[in-house]
């Protein structure tokens, strides 16, 4: 299973952007994973961003509820992530994930920086 990431780049505070990840995997297969987003910034852990179930349901960080979109397309093997009125502490490197069960996959991230 391969995930590509892609969207990332530098924006000012304020700015917006949008994250898309696609899987190499058949669709079939691609539907029963739980896709998400996560980020790791320098000296940090890597903490959960967003998630969206096969079913659409979506579940969020805290910091940044009202920001940001996780949405999927089911027909392309996509996941995509709207990133509204970024904040400096948003700048991180973000991480898509494919998760199923016990079998989780990581693309190769794509960062992500906010300017003052």
């Amino acid at each position: 299973v391969q995930l590509q990431a892609s969207g990332g780049g530098l924006v000012q505070t304020g700015g917006s952007l949008r994250l898309s990840c696609v899987v190499s995997v058949a669709n079939s297969v691609f539907n029963q994973y739980t896709m998400g987003w996560y980020r790791q910034a320098p000296g940090k852990q890597r903490e959960l961003v967003a998630r969206v179930s096969t079913s659409g349901t979506t579940v969020y960080a805290d910091s940044v509820k009202g920001r940001f979109t996780v949405s999927r397309d089911n027909v392309k093997n996509m996941v995509y992530l709207q990133m509204n009125s970024l904040k400096p502490e948003d700048t991180a490197i973000y991480y898509c994930n494919a998760g199923f069960v016990s079998s989780t996959y990581w693309g190769q991230g794509t960062q992500v920086t906010v300017s003052s």
